[in-house]
């Protein structure tokens, strides 16, 4: 600052201040705090008051050694106020903890500070089909407000083919053990060469459910709290079954959702033309019978050039090519942090 006081009377007060990286404010304050340290001197700093009533050191840090352990860590002080009072004990005011907390900037959302599990994410890959399956269950509205039919569906995540599905009038551990068991036994499915992919449904986490995996060689995955991402593939062909134009507002009874789900999935397996397999139907991809479609559409595609190759540039066509892999959050590459590129089925419907 004496640099620029010297320049002044050369350059100017504006002229000075620019060349040496300052502010005219910066320099009037700087003038202001010399000529009160002239007229008053150097500042005393404060003492801090310490009153009689005042928590000592020791139990200032029980206080917050107290709030801060596992029994409290995620309690609000009234409540653990009121605890350690029923209990016998008494540290200090409700006052007091909040203001030791507000000093140690522990004053926020207390319910953050419990430390949760750290659920990994799911990395799953299908080649082939009944190597990855993917399950969830969804609502159906009854003929009544708040009234529900639950829809329990298996989806094999390479071929989108539906293996298995039910309806019943409550979720059930049992009935989805149930039919876990028979879709398995239906598909011949090996020990060992199956994992099982849901969300973290009460269904899904269940002993049940649990031990019978266990008892077929199955692999268990679930997906992260609140993570619709991870179960991308059920999402999907949950909203293929709601967003159908005869899709009814409510079913009239039970057996009214039977009738309509047994004929979606029929289409569903059978005739729908899906987007992520090449347009195949999930019965062609599941059950090995896309690459002689492949081939066939290839023998037309080679029909159409042969008799009119000006339409298309001289380029040969070729049929969109099958996927050869099927992912649940695909990993990614370290080098670039970009997903890894294969040819890898999409949950679009």
């Amino acid at each position: 600052m004496q640099g620029v006081i010297e320049l002044i009377p050369t350059t100017g007060e504006a002229m000075a201040c620019r060349s040496l990286g300052t502010t005219r404010g910066e320099l009037r304050r700087q003038r202001l705090r010399a000529l009160r340290a002239a007229i008053m001197g150097p500042p005393v700093p404060r003492q801090p008051r310490s009153s009689p009533l005042a928590l000592s050191e020791a139990e200032r840090q029980l206080v917050l050694d107290t709030l801060g352990s596992e029994r409290f860590a995620d309690t609000a002080p009234a409540s653990v106020h009121a605890t350690l009072l029923d209990e016998g004990r008494y540290l200090g005011s409700v006052r007091t903890m909040y203001r030791l907390l507000k000093a140690r900037s522990g004053c926020a959302e207390r319910r953050n500070q419990r430390r949760h599990s750290a659920y990994a994410k799911p990395e799953l890959l299908a080649t082939s089909p009944n190597q990855v399956w993917s399950w969830d269950i969804t609502k159906l509205k009854g003929p009544a407000k708040w009234t529900y039919f639950h829809l329990y569906v298996i989806l094999d995540i390479f071929s989108r083919y539906v293996v298995g599905w039910l309806i019943a009038e409550r979720e059930c551990c049992g009935l989805a053990t149930q039919l876990i068991e028979d879709t398995a036994q239906r598909q011949n499915i090996a020990p060992g060469t199956l994992s099982l992919h849901a969300d973290r449904g009460s269904s899904m986490r269940s002993k049940p459910v649990a031990s019978l995996l266990v008892d077929l060689d199955i692999t268990k995955s679930h997906s992260r709290p609140y993570t619709s991402d991870d179960n991308p593939y059920s999402e999907a062909q949950f909203k293929t079954l709601k967003y159908r134009p005869d899709f009814p507002e409510r079913f009239g009874s039970i057996e009214d959702a039977r009738a309509h789900c047994q004929t979606f999935f029929a289409w569903y397996n059978d005739e729908h033309r899906h987007s992520g397999i090449a347009h195949m139907t999930p019965h062609s991809v599941h059950y090995g019978l896309a690459h002689e479609l492949i081939t066939t559409r290839q023998a037309a595609l080679d029909a159409a050039f042969a008799a009119n190759p000006s339409r298309f540039k001289g380029k040969r066509p070729e049929p969109a090519r099958l996927p050869t892999a099927a992912w649940i959050n695909p990993p990614l590459r370290k080098e670039t942090k970009a997903e890894i590129p294969t040819e890898t089925l999409h949950p679009a419907q």
